[in-house]
């Protein structure tokens, strides 16, 4: 066996000797460190959600923007088209001065 192969095989027994040679803590966690675990897991989960929910609307809120551009654009081409129209004349009585 080669040295890093000797210390794989010692560091995995060390492991598993302590893991199996601990006893029982007999500690006691309050009902206040429960209730701050659960705090934390639900603002993760909300957290996940929204950026889950940011990814899956962003498509849909591209394509309304888009639409909504194209819209606008349109209705300032018509303005364009209406201010650049020639005036109707009025009759040539006023026309020579």
């Amino acid at each position: 066996m080669t040295v890093s192969r000797k210390r794989c095989v010692f560091a995995g027994l060390t492991a598993a000797g302590l893991a199996f040679g601990a006893g029982p803590a007999m500690a006691y966690i309050g009902p206040g460190a429960g209730l701050s675990l659960l705090g934390a897991l639900w603002g993760v989960i909300a957290a996940v959600a929204a950026a889950l929910l940011f990814l899956l609307l962003w498509p849909l809120r591209r394509m309304m923007r888009r639409k909504r551009s194209g819209a606008t654009q349109a209705c300032r081409q018509a303005a364009r088209d209406e201010r650049h129209q020639p005036a109707p004349h009025s009759s040539g009585a006023t026309r020579g001065r």
